[in-house]
């Protein structure tokens, strides 16, 4: 049965009525709320959340509809057959593309053997339609359906996937590409670049089957490369970075993934761009990968970085960039004339992502072929500006939340603030407030932090931080955060590495009347 859009039940709580007997996250923040008669939660279905929404939406502006079809399919990698799950059959799934102020209808049925959801990552949404199950919806059951429908206010690169277990392990994911009618001056094409690494249906593996293995493994042998200590190999070529890579020795808990995809193929059957020499081509870069970050280079050309997470930053040039599961980037390469290889190594692991980029003839450079663009440092979030444009105003925090990251005792558990989801300590915040996240990761392995709902302002001196949704943060440091509380609702804060994020590392940002 199709539930149409908004209304799911609340109890007077205002938290989602999802069943006695559900250890959900709605269930567990109300007895918190009754235990220490804090301030009653703003719940999705509240009036703020639709007065919120309306103020969003643009006179004239158009609906746009799509139609999500998750079900289990045979797809083929580049020579390679899996059965997975994906959206309508192709991998990635179709893009979604519309302009900002413009309003998205999609409709999703589920024709998976599991309960599934949508969650819209990155975009600043009403919350009733952000895909979390038992915060902001219910699951949607087998044979069920769900129309998602909401503003999408700000252009940019987005992508959108499931947000039930580790289901973004499989193929359950797709670009969403907001347009802003003022793009277009700084480039003549754009490609779509989805980076992904790839465990399901190879050897009988599946995603589920690798959080049972890690969680009967348990934190014992989780070193480099998720528990193989390999030696140190440079990024010019096939291997794993050395000790010195930017997000420290232990990039991962999966034990190897055994391909590296994308655009959803394997390096030996590789997707092919095409252009002119002399074309600016604009590549929007992103990692819909569940425990892998990648370092991106084109062969014999550099990259004018010139948005991170959707947002403009100043263009920075660089030979190559590194992207955390959850991040994109865009950026602008002026074409050459040939054939060039586009590669995303694994970073901290063996393999990469390939593809090649033809704008004249030529030989197309092997799958391996090293390049020396990928030897050198990347360049990361932490070193952007924001454009003055997106820049948040200056002002002090109102409240800042600390966000400390850790780790169970032996237990593959992952930690917010000493709890593991779905037990957490709510993060309050109130409508108008400037709020202050301070991640402090007491791990040896980097986390890829996402807040739902807002894009925030990554603090720096200067008070010129990239405006960013997902952001690194590396062994035993810090990151601080900013943002203006302006979109009310109950918001996930989580590591976007997919298993971290199913054994704990998740809490609820709660807007509070």
């Amino acid at each position: 049965m199709s539930q149409k859009g908004f209304p799911p039940t609340l109890n007077r709580r205002g938290f989602l009525a999802l069943g006695t007997g559900l250890a959900s996250a709605a269930a567990l923040a109300a007895c918190t709320e009754r235990r220490s008669n804090s301030p009653a939660p703003v719940g999705p279905d509240s009036d703020a959340v639709r007065e919120a929404e309306n103020a969003r939406r643009v006179t004239g502006a158009a609906t746009r509809e799509a139609t999500l079809r998750a079900e289990p399919t045979t797809v083929d990698l580049g020579g390679v057959q899996v059965r997975t799950w994906t959206f309508g059959g192709s991998l990635p799934g179709r893009e979604i593309r519309l302009a900002k102020g413009e309003t998205l209808r999609a409709e999703l049925t589920n024709a998976l053997p599991a309960p599934t959801t949508v969650h819209w990552h990155g975009v600043a949404l009403r919350n009733d339609m952000d895909g979390v199950p038992d915060v902001t919806q219910s699951a949607v059951a087998p044979g069920g359906g769900f129309r998602y429908e909401f503003v999408v206010p700000d252009a940019g690169t987005y992508f959108f996937h499931p947000h039930v277990g580790v289901q973004l392990d499989r193929g359950l994911y797709a670009p969403l590409i907001v347009e802003d009618p003022a793009d277009g001056r700084d480039y003549d094409l754009e490609a779509v670049v989805v980076l992904d690494d790839w465990l399901d249906g190879v050897d009988g593996r599946d995603p589920d089957q690798e959080l049972r293995e890690l969680r009967q493994q348990g934190m014992s042998g989780m070193t480099m490369g998720g528990g193989m200590n390999m030696g140190g190999m440079n990024h010019a070529g096939m291997g794993m970075s050395d000790p010195t890579a930017p997000l420290g020795s232990d990039t991962g808990d999966v034990k190897a993934y055994p391909y590296y995809l994308l655009n959803g193929r394997i390096g030996t059957d590789p997707v092919t761009f095409t252009g002119r020499p002399g074309q600016r081509l604009r590549l929007r870069i992103i990692n819909a990968g569940s425990d892998t970050a990648f370092r991106v280079a084109v062969g014999g050309h550099r990259l004018r970085v010139t948005h991170g997470d959707g947002y403009p930053v100043q263009p920075v040039t660089t030979d190559s960039l590194l992207l955390g599961m959850g991040e994109r980037y865009d950026a602008i390469i002026d074409l050459g004339d040939g054939v060039f290889p586009l590669v995303a190594s694994a970073e901290g692991k063996n393999g990469r992502a390939f593809a090649l980029i033809r704008t004249g003839g030529g030989e197309a450079p092997a799958a391996d072929v090293r390049l020396t663009e990928l030897s050198a440092p990347p360049l990361t979030g932490d070193r952007l500006i924001a454009a003055e444009s997106v820049r948040l105003p200056a002002r002090r925090p109102d409240r800042t939340l600390d966000v400390a990251l850790g780790t169970g005792q032996g237990n593959y558990v992952w930690t917010i603030n000493g709890k593991a989801y779905p037990d957490h300590s709510m993060l309050n915040v109130t409508q108008g407030e400037r709020i202050r996240l301070r991640f402090t990761n007491n791990t040896m392995m980097f986390h890829p932090m996402h807040l739902h709902g807002h894009t925030y302002q990554v603090v720096n001196p200067a008070g010129t931080g990239p405006r960013k949704d997902t952001s690194i943060v590396l062994p035993m440091q810090t990151v601080e955060a900013d943002f203006d509380a302006i979109n009310p609702g109950q918001w996930m804060v989580h590591c976007h590495n997919a298993y971290h994020g199913e054994a704990g590392m998740m809490s609820v940002l709660s807007y509070t009347r």
